[in-house]
C-alpha cells in the first residue's frame, strides 16, 4: 500500500453529486499490495465493499462514481477507436489492392472486437434502462415525502421550519435524480450514435456492390429494349408530292334525298320503281359539276 492510498482512510465519501454516502474504514489489498476494494462505512447500510477503480480522491473528500459510467465510457471508447481504426483500414485498402491480403488478418480482428463489444454493449444497455427505473422510483419516493410534509404543514403537525427541511432535502434527491436520469439518457444516444457509425462503415461496400449490380441490370435492361425495336425499313417508302385527287381515292356517295327515303322499311319493289343506278350517277355527276 502506497503512502497515497493509505491517505484515502478516514476520509468522507459523497457520490458525484455532493450527497453523503460514508467514511472509508479500510481497504482490501492483493498479493502484490495493490488495492482491490475499500471498505465504506454507510451507517445503517452497513459496511459496503466499493471497487477501488470507483473511487477518486478530491481533496479532503471522495467521490464514488457509478458502476454503469464507468462501464459506458470503457465502451463508448474502445469502440470509437476500433471504428476509427476500422475505417481508416477501408480507405487504406480502397486506396491500394495489392494490400488486401495483407490487412485481411486485420480486419479480422477488428471485427471480432466489435462482435465482442456488442455484447457488452447489450449487457450495459439492461444496466442503464435498470438504473433509469430506480431513478424513476427514487423520484416518486421523494416527491411523496415533500407531498406528505406539506400536509403536515398544513394540518399544523409540523413547524415551518421542519418543513423547509424536508422540502431542502427531498430538492436536493430531485436534482440528484435529474441530472443523473439526463446523463444515462445522454449515455444511451452516444451509444445509439456509435452504432448507427458501425453500421454505415461495415454496410458501405455492400451498399456499393448493390448500386454496381442495379446498374448493371439497368444497361442490361436498357440492351433488350433497344434490341426488340423494329429495324428500319431496307426499301424507301414513297411519299406523294402532292395531295392525293379525287381520281387517286374515290370520294365516298353522299346519300340523297330519295336514299334517305328508302331506309324506311318498305318492299322491295319500291326500291327499283322510284330509283335506279343510273339516277344515282346523274345525281352525283350533277352535284360534282354545280361544285
Amino acid at each position: 500500500m502506497t503512502h497515497g492510498d493509505i491517505e484515502i482512510i478516514g476520509k468522507n465519501v459523497k457520490d458525484m453529486y455532493g450527497t453523503f454516502m460514508g467514511k472509508v474504514a479500510g481497504t482490501m489489498t492483493d498479493i502484490d499490495g495493490s488495492i482491490q476494494t475499500v471498505g465504506v462505512d454507510c451507517g445503517a447500510q452497513g459496511l459496503q465493499q466499493i471497487p477501488y477503480e470507483q473511487l477518486v480522491v478530491q481533496g479532503e473528500v471522495v467521490i464514488f462514481i457509478p458502476k454503469w459510467r464507468l462501464d459506458s465510457q470503457r465502451l463508448i471508447r474502445e469502440k470509437q477507436l476500433t471504428l476509427r481504426r476500422l475505417k481508416a483500414l477501408i480507405d487504406i485498402v480502397s486506396e491500394n489492392d495489392d494490400m488486401k491480403s495483407d490487412a485481411e488478418i486485420i480486419h479480422q480482428k477488428y471485427k471480432s472486437k466489435l462482435v465482442s463489444l456488442d455484447e457488452t454493449e447489450s449487457q450495459i444497455k439492461a444496466k442503464l434502462e435498470a438504473r433509469l427505473t430506480e431513478l424513476d422510483e427514487q423520484m416518486k419516493s421523494a416527491k411523496m415525502l415533500m407531498f406528505d410534509a406539506k400536509v403536515q404543514f398544513k394540518s399544523n403537525e409540523i413547524s415551518e421550519n421542519t418543513f423547509e427541511t424536508v422540502k431542502t432535502c427531498t430538492n436536493e434527491v430531485i436534482e440528484h435524480v435529474v441530472h443523473e436520469t439526463k446523463e444515462i439518457e445522454n449515455v444511451q444516444s452516444r451509444i445509439a450514435n456509435l452504432a448507427l457509425e458501425m453500421q454505415d462503415i461495415t454496410s458501405g461496400p455492400s451498399h456499393i456492390q448493390e448500386s454496381a449490380v442495379s446498374y448493371l441490370e439497368t444497361n442490361e435492361s436498357q440492351q433488350l429494349i433497344q434490341t426488340s425495336l423494329p429495324e428500319a425499313p431496307t426499301e424507301p417508302v414513297m411519299i406523294p408530292s402532292e395531295p392525293i385527287g379525287a381520281s387517286a381515292v374515290p370520294t365516298p356517295e353522299y346519300p340523297t334525298q330519295s336514299e334517305i327515303q328508302i331506309t324506311f322499311p318498305e318492299p322491295p319493289q319500291q326500291v327499283t320503281t322510284h330509283t335506279s343506278n343510273d339516277d344515282n350517277d346523274n345525281d352525283w355527276l350533277a352535284r360534282m359539276e354545280a361544285q
